[in-house]
This record gives C-alpha cells, sequence and structure tokens, in this order.
C-alpha cells in the first residue's frame, strides 16, 4: 500500500455519514438547560467505558475498576481524592485491544507520580469501529467520564484542579468533550496529536478547544496534508500548541527508517502520529533532558533560526513539564527533536554577515559547521536553509545539536558551491574554453564574525575569526572563530530548566 493510498482509504472511512450512537440515558448534575439544549438526545455509556484504576506497572494485571454508584469500590481501590487524578484515554483502534504506547504512557506516569490516582478510560468497543462510528461516539464516551467526575466530586469533594485529562488522538478530542460536560473546570487537558480527520476546522464546541479545562496543551506530530487530509489535527486548537519538528516529519519515522525494522507500510504512519505520545513520555522519565518549544507565527521562520527566544513566556518546557501560560489563543510553538529517546537536543541560532568577495555572484553556497564546545565537540554539520544565501547581507540559521556539548567555545565554518547544478557546470565549462589552460579563479566569500544565541540557556556570543588576517574562504576551505575579546556574553535572567 503506498502512502497516498493508505491516506485516501482514511479519507474515504471519514466519507461515511455519522451513526448515531447507542446508550443510556444521563443528565448532568447541576447542568443548566440551556446549556444541555444541544445535548439533550447525548448518550453516556454506562457498562461500556470502563475505568481501570492503575495499581500495577504491568497491564496484564487486572487492576481496580472504578464504578459509578458503587462508592465502596473507591476504598476497594485506594482512591485518594487529595492525589493528582490522571486520565489516560485512548484512540481509534482496529486491534480491538491497547496499543502499545498506552502500557508505556501509564508506566511513566505512575513512576513519575507515585501517589496519583492514574485511571485508563477504557472505550475500545466503540473504539474499535469504522472511524466516523467512533468518532459519532467521542462525545458519548466525554459525557461518561464528565459524569464520572461529578460523581467523584459529590462523594470524595474531589478538587477539580488536580484532575489532568491525558487524550491520544480521537481520546484528545473525547477529552475534550469531557471538559465541557463536567460541572465546574478541569485543572489541565493534555491533547497528544488530535485527531484530523471530522475535526479540522470544526467549531470549537466539536473538538478539543481551550475553553474545555484551566490549561489545555497539545503535541501536533503528523499535520501533513496528503490528498486533502491530515491524520492529526493542523489547526492550533489549545492555549499552547507545540509542533515539534514543524508537526510534519519526525526524525527516525523516514520510509526506510520504519520499514527496515517493522516492514510494514502503516508503521511509518503510526510513527509520526504515535510519536506525540513517546515525546510526553519521554518528558516524564527525563527530568534531567527538558525539551524546549519556541513561540513563532510559522515553522518557515523558526528554521531560519529566527524564534529562539524566551522573552513574555516565548518558550516553554513540552509534554508533562509544560508550564501554565497566561490565557492567549493560538500559542504556535516549534523546537527540533532527536530521533530517539531522549528527543530533547539543543538549538542555536546563527547570524553571520556574508560578504561577496571574488567570482562568488552566482555562488549559491552551501554552509557546514562543527561546533567545540566544553564538553564535547560535533560532527560537521550542513546548516540547513531552504531560500537562497543572500551575499552581502545578514543572513539567520538554526543549528540543532543531538548532545550537550556545554558552552560554546569555537565554530569551524566551511562552504561549497553548486556544484551539481548543470548551470553552473556549464558557466565554468565556458570559462575554461576561453581560458585555455588557465586554472578558473575560485569563488571567494568572507565572514568576520558569527553571532550565537543559544536557545536552551539563551547565552549570547560574538565568535570572530581566530587569524584576524583571514577572514576570506573559498569552497572545500576552512574558517575557525573563537570568542571575540571584544565580544558579549549575555545570561539568562533566571535558569530555564525546571
Amino acid at each position: 500500500m503506498s502512502h497516498k493510498a493508505a491516506l485516501l482509504w482514511i479519507f474515504l472511512c471519514c466519507s461515511v455519514s455519522f451513526v448515531p450512537a447507542l446508550g443510556e440515558n444521563a443528565v448532568l448534575k447541576g447542568a443548566d438547560d440551556g446549556a444541555m439544549d444541544e445535548f439533550s438526545d447525548s448518550k453516556t455509556q454506562h457498562g461500556t467505558v470502563r475505568y481501570n484504576m492503575r495499581k500495577s506497572l504491568d497491564l496484564e494485571q487486572e487492576g481496580c475498576y472504578l464504578q459509578m454508584g458503587r462508592k465502596t469500590c473507591l476504598e476497594e481501590c485506594g482512591f485518594n481524592a487529595t492525589a493528582k487524578s490522571i486520565f489516560i484515554i485512548h484512540g481509534w483502534t482496529m486491534s480491538g485491544m491497547f496499543e502499545r504506547w498506552m502500557h508505556k504512557l501509564v508506566s511513566a506516569v505512575m513512576q513519575r507520580e507515585q501517589e496519583a490516582n492514574v485511571v485508563v478510560v477504557d472505550w475500545i468497543p466503540m473504539a474499535q469501529q469504522l472511524y466516523p462510528d467512533a468518532v459519532n461516539h467521542t462525545h458519548g464516551v466525554g459525557l461518561d467520564i464528565a459524569v464520572m467526575i461529578n460523581w467523584l466530586q459529590d462523594e470524595l469533594q474531589l478538587p477539580l484542579e488536580n484532575v489532568h485529562l491525558i487524550g491520544y488522538s480521537l481520546g484528545a478530542h473525547v477529552a475534550g468533550y469531557a471538559g465541557t460536560f463536567v460541572e465546574g473546570t478541569i485543572g489541565r487537558i493534555t491533547g497528544l496529536d488530535p485527531a484530523g480527520p471530522m475535526f479540522e476546522g470544526v467549531e470549537e464546541e466539536k473538538r478539543l478547544s481551550p475553553d474545555d479545562a484551566d490549561f489545555v496543551d497539545v503535541l501536533h506530530t503528523y499535520t501533513r496534508e496528503a490528498l486533502g487530509v491530515s491524520i492529526g489535527i493542523q489547526q492550533p486548537i489549545g492555549d499552547v500548541d507545540i509542533y515539534p519538528n514543524g508537526g510534519e516529519v519526525q526524525p527516525g519515522c523516514g520510509l526506510g527508517d520504519v520499514l527496515a525494522v517493522a516492514g510494514n507500510f502503516m508503521e511509518v504512519m503510526k510513527c509520526e502520529h504515535e510519536r506525540a505520545v513517546h515525546l510526553f513520555v519521554d518528558s516524564l522519565m527525563n527530568k534531567e533532558h527538558v525539551s524546549f518549544a519556541f513561540q513563532c507565527t510559522g515553522p518557515d521562520r523558526f528554521k531560519k533560526g529566527i524564534c529562539l527566544s524566551c522573552r513574555k513566556n516565548r518558550c516553554n518546557n513540552i509534554g508533562y513539564n509544560a508550564r501554565k501560560m497566561r490565557k492567549r489563543r493560538n500559542s504556535k510553538m516549534y523546537l527540533k527533536t532527536r530521533a530517539d529517546t531522549p528527543f530533547g537536543g539543543y538549538h542555536y541560532q546563527m547570524k553571520m554577515h556574508i560578504f561577496n568577495r571574488k567570482q562568488s555572484d552566482n555562488a549559491d553556497p552551501t554552509f557546514y559547521v562543527k561546533l567545540y564546545g566544553a564538553h564535547n565537540d560535533t560532527a560537521k554539520m550542513l546548516v540547513v536553509h531552504d531560500d537562497v544565501i543572500g551575499l552581502n547581507l545578514t543572513n539567520t540559521f538554526l543549528v540543532f545539536t543531538d548532545a550537550d556539548i556545554g558552552d560554546l567555545l569555537k565554530i569551524s565554518l566551511t562552504w561549497e558551491g553548486e556544484s551539481e547544478s548543470w548551470n553552473s557546470v556549464w558557466k565554468t565549462f565556458k570559462k575554461s574554453l576561453w581560458a585555455w589552460n588557465a586554472k578558473p579563479p575560485k569563488p571567494v566569500l568572507e565572514v568576520r564574525r558569527i553571532r550565537v544565541k543559544a536557545g536552551e540557556t539563551q547565552k549570547k556570543f560574538t565568535f570572530c575569526a581566530q587569524d584576524p588576517s583571514k577572514t576570506e574562504i573559498s569552497p572545500g576551505e576552512s574558517l575557525t572563530f573563537v570568542k571575540c575579546r571584544d565580544g558579549w556574553e549575555v545570561k539568562p535572567r533566571k535558569r530555564l530548566l525546571m
């Protein structure tokens, strides 16, 4: 099955008309008639939705089930109303069983929050249906969760500020409905790559939205559109919306990477969609390796290294460590990640004025840098830039490293020309014909200084050519830059790592 064929199949599934959900009638306590008019025929799914409170890291063990109206089960399960209550909600499934990510997420939450009530919301009988039918069940399941939480409030005076709903894919929108229907305001909802088909562009009350909890944070990892559909929702739908690697291509999820391990094309799509879960698990397990996201108007500007500021809440931790921010609509944030856990890396903004010196009008340079740090050095890295590099202009780049190299001490810079371009080859050939045996002159660029800002520490430095008399550089040569004697360093006002 090709990539487009798989997406087309999902799109066709989504074109099927809704099938009404079945279940028992339920009315929320304290809900005013006006708020419930639209959902007057809404159904809860008593007996179909199960609440498995975990006592063991091993999901193969049955656990303890919370049953609405049966107060003795709260004592049997050891439910602690003064602790955090974390509900984990799965999405659409074809297998009819919990996927492997659920085991990892439950285990990570329980290890991080050892006193918390960790509850797995099991709605598999309704999730294992045609996609549009599963979508049609989401508001009924969300209503059922809200009724359960309201019951816990009545019986145990459960503080809603301690309630955290974590929903993956369709489960994110289920969490949104729960937040809409609950009596009061839930503390936090986390959406892990919320589903896109049948939710993209709809009204806020029909999907996860910022009003569903006091704090709504969202990770988008599979927003790449094909044939008019995106597996994960593209639009920002939370207080904070974070798009790792632009929300599109996730490192380690390439066709070759996944097929070499799984041999199944559907695993390629699953890898990128599920990456949101694994980033969240990573944030729970790697407290010393926090990943930062930076506010930016779009992925293109972020790729240029323009958006690495933490001033006025322009950066945030991702995943479980995300900080509640002042209410604002559509705060889109971006970061790059590694291909595997720990996913966090290190971002650098580099600014350099590139002077056009000799034979460089059509050079179209591609730059490479090697960073030397107090702890470690990087390999030679390609400086990615989508636009043509401007000569006699200041250019800004984003450089990302997998490892913490410590304070940056030295930079090695090299560049290459457009050697594979037929236009470039023809120009060189014509010059050679005119000059016969004369050696064609090499293009020369000049870089005098490189200004660097480290995203994770917010420190700023200026680097000058190690040899002040040598600032010009030809293709294939390297130029070394060290901290300028008259350079400047700006340290952050406060420590960012939490």
